[in-house]
């Protein structure tokens, strides 16, 4: 009888060690998607996680704690991601990495400003997700779309000397947001679009699309939105042997598209990201990402990883994990990241980077200067 309660006396003690320490663990919430078409968005993300908390850890963790991930998949769906974000709320999550796409992120970012929760995105795009001010507690590490669409714009019509073109959009919060900033940019220069229109995201077929944008005589078409539906309407177009150029954002500049559209991707323009893989940090994170995981890290993993850094570093400068101390320490310092020394203004935008075009030329993304 002794000998038992000694035994249940140890293991108490063991549980209620393990409950102290995993209450005293700084949790990093990691949302995006995980699987589905737009894994190869979140994926990359939840790997720059990794490395990143691997290495912090190592060093001892942040403000003498040990950094824990929670990693969860919202498939870049909205109704999937408000889910999420109360899960993440529930586990006490201290700070949220992610979401991935605009629509999944504004679907749980009110959960996290009720909670106090600061949410940083490597690619979230949507303009009001940071200049509505409806989400003091979101902040980003790539630029909102009112400017990748002003470079789209500008490219077209500078560089490309388009004069007719047709915007088409998925309808979702990212894609038609994009395309009506770009709508807006074409028609202060004087240039209004001859198609306007969102289509289906899944369809199966996109013919009707593309017939429109034949018959619309456009020199060039702009599609807002995700790879898989973007790699369908350039085949189409291809295979009707159109010459109309198509331009893109950083939905479709993944090497994804490129593999899914194969032969009918080249030539295709997306905007991205600055390249800043000359980086001495960008470049010891992605010799990292090849060393850990055997593979080239994917879409907007260099983001992520500054994404990560920001957060964490955030918190071991705020000398706390109150939700204050973590914006203003983000406000008022600069990081050292693989996109360079950023920091973060008074919307949550980061300073310190922008966007840069880029074309697929022999199977690959490459940037046009």
């Amino acid at each position: 009888m002794k000998r038992l309660q000694i035994i249940l006396m140890v293991c108490a003690c063991m549980l209620f060690a393990g409950q102290a320490f995993a209450a005293d663990t700084i949790k990093l919430g990691v949302a995006g998607a995980h699987s589905g078409d737009l894994a190869s968005y979140g994926l990359p993300t939840l790997n720059a996680a990794k490395l990143v908390v691997g290495d912090m850890n190592a060093k001892g963790g942040v403000l003498g704690k040990k950094i824990e991930i929670l990693a969860e998949d919202d498939v870049c769906k909205p109704e999937v991601a408000a889910n999420v974000g109360s899960k993440l709320v529930s586990e006490k999550a201290t700070v949220v990495l992610g979401h991935i796409c605009s629509g999944a992120t504004k679907a749980a970012l009110n959960t996290y400003k009720e909670a106090k929760i600061v949410t940083m995105s490597p690619s979230a795009t949507n303009v009001d997700l940071t200049k509505s001010g409806d989400y003091p507690n979101f902040f980003r590490t790539i630029s909102p779309d009112d400017a990748q669409a002003q470079l789209q714009v500008d490219f077209a019509l500078n560089k490309l000397k388009v004069k007719k073109v047709a915007i088409i959009h998925d309808k979702g919060d990212y894609g038609k947001g994009l395309a009506e900033f770009a709508q807006g940019f074409f028609e202060k220069k004087g240039v209004k679009p001859v198609l306007f229109e969102g289509i289906t995201p899944g369809a199966v077929d996109y013919s009707a699309i593309v017939q429109k944008i034949k018959f619309s005589g456009a020199d060039a078409v702009l599609y807002g939105g995700y790879h898989p539906e973007a790699a369908k309407i350039v085949t189409g177009m291809k295979k009707k042997k159109m010459k109309t150029l198509f331009i893109s954002d950083d939905g479709v500049r993944d090497d994804t598209f490129i593999k899914v559209a194969g032969q009918y991707a080249e030539g295709v323009y997306a905007t991205g990201p600055i390249d800043t893989t000359k980086n001495p940090m960008a470049i010891a994170a992605i010799e990292q990402h090849k060393k850990e995981f055997g593979s080239d890290p994917g879409a907007f993993y260099l983001n992520a990883y500054a994404a990560s850094l920001c957060l964490l570093e955030g918190i071991q400068k705020a000398g706390s994990t109150d939700y204050a101390a973590i914006t203003k320490a983000l406000r008022s310092n600069w990081f050292e990241t693989p996109l360079g020394k950023i920091s973060f203004d008074e919307n949550g935008d980061a300073k310190g980077i922008g966007f840069s075009m880029y074309q697929v030329q022999k199977g690959k993304y490459v940037e046009v200067k």
